[in-house]
């Protein structure tokens, strides 16, 4: 390996069947299709295609069928970059398949999973420790959940930081979710997480009781609400600040959070200042939500910094 990877994901790639509808089709009326694509998808690996078009040296690790589709997964995370050599071969058709229905008149989505996805995890014997640790960063989704553990304390062993995509939740946090989050150094979580995981309603005392857990930062993503950020840095200064959202036309929400982490990857890479990382993943996640399709309407840095010129304060 030449040179130190900045980012290992370590999670899902998903490929997307993306429908737009007027309406929910029925046995009796199917009609309503407006639009359709074939789009790529899934949080680990969305967010390290993100941070790999924006120019970071990013890996990836997950299981892969021996069909067709299994190849369409690694060409696409391949053609923005990233390295697909840790991929787990599976024999068999690829099972990482999810069909997408998207509300023509909000952009909000509703989501049906082939049978058998992820029924094959990652093992923990199958992880290229090595691989992992040449990282700076490891980025986690919570799925193969015990190879990401294992992953995560490597990755703390060796001086790295690991950041985990809580996705959005109304149910009670189970015990293997917390212990990963006891092993992560930037929480970022959908909305529902971080009250379910502490116990608080409020999105600021949740956010702090979270920081007691193990994490220095805490994001909570809350849609077009924007964001909550409360940080307690080692040898920092503690932070707490909301970050609102832009103000863009919306058509798919599809993948918006996936590329809201992957922007944030490439803020702390950078060393950016929380702010800073806050407000650029805001902007590249509603740039993105203007287009049908998971990865398909990543912004080039300049687009994304247009719009946060056009909105410095973003959307009231």
């Amino acid at each position: 390996m030449k040179g130190r990877r900045e980012v290992v994901g370590l999670g899902l790639a998903i490929v997307d069947v993306v429908l737009r509808v007027e309406r929910m089709p029925t046995w009796e009326d199917p009609r309503g299709l407006l639009d359709f694509t074939l789009a790529d998808g899934g949080p680990a690996g969305t967010a390290c295609y993100v941070a790999s078009t924006f120019g970071l040296r990013t890996g990836f690790v997950d299981t892969v069928g021996d069909d067709d589709l299994g190849a369409h997964r690694r060409r696409s995370l391949e053609r923005a970059g990233v390295d697909t050599s840790r991929l787990v071969a599976r024999e068999g058709p690829e099972d990482h398949v999810v069909v997408v229905y998207v509300d023509a008149s909000t952009g909000e989505r509703v989501f049906s999973f082939r049978r058998g996805f992820l029924s094959r995890p990652v093992d923990v014997a199958e992880l290229d420790r090595e691989y992992i640790e040449s990282a700076r960063i490891l980025h986690l989704d919570g799925s193969h959940g015990a190879a990401a553990l294992a992953a995560a304390r490597w990755m703390k062993e060796s001086g790295g930081t690991v950041v985990l995509d809580a996705a959005a939740t109304s149910h009670e946090v189970l015990e293997p979710a917390r212990t990963l989050v006891a092993e992560t150094d930037v929480l970022i979580c959908g909305s529902g997480f971080a009250p379910n995981l502490t116990g608080e309603d409020d999105v600021w005392r949740a956010g702090r009781a979270a920081l007691d857990l193990g994490p220095r930062v805490v994001v909570q993503t809350e849609g077009a609400r924007g964001s909550y950020t409360v940080a307690r840095p080692p040898g920092g200064r503690d932070a707490e600040f909301h970050t609102p959202a832009f103000d863009v036309d919306v058509v798919d929400t599809t993948g918006a959070g996936d590329t809201f982490h992957g922007a944030y990857l490439v803020g702390l890479a950078r060393g950016w200042d929380l702010e800073r990382c806050a407000s650029f993943s805001s902007a590249v996640a509603a740039l993105h939500c203007t287009v049908l399709g998971n990865r398909k309407g990543i912004p080039s840095m300049d687009e994304a910094e247009a719009l946060m010129a056009a909105q410095p304060a973003g959307k009231p």
